[in-house]
């Protein structure tokens, strides 16, 4: 069992920044990776952005160059740090990681741009 804990959300206005924490509640060493999600009102889920546990990162084209991923294994931590915000990123964001072959979920933290 893995428990992921966001934190970080809030409102900020367009063009600031936020960075969003997730801890696990084990070792994320052996988790071949993690990942940030997002969910709009009215939309569907869809990834923000994947780091491996080689740090290997792969980004929505909707965030390259705006969000950096990393993740701190001795904190068994992953960050996401959001700059030049726009309304349209918007959404609860969840963290992921997929272990023992189960999907888990962070139970997500809100973030308001306003413009």
């Amino acid at each position: 069992q893995v428990q992921l804990v966001e934190s970080g959300g809030g409102l900020v206005q367009a063009g600031g920044s936020l960075r969003l924490s997730c801890t696990a509640s084990r070792s994320i060493f052996t988790f071949n990776y993690m990942g940030w999600y997002r969910q709009a009102p009215g939309k569907q889920r869809e990834l923000v952005a994947v780091i491996t546990s080689g740090g290997s990162t792969v980004y929505a084209d909707s965030v390259k160059g705006r969000f950096t991923i990393s993740r701190d294994n001795a904190k068994n931590t992953v960050s996401l740090q959001m700059n030049s915000l726009k309304p349209e990123d918007t959404a609860v964001y969840y963290c992921h990681t997929y272990w023992v072959e189960t999907d888990y979920w962070g139970q997500g933290t809100q973030v308001t741009v306003s413009s």
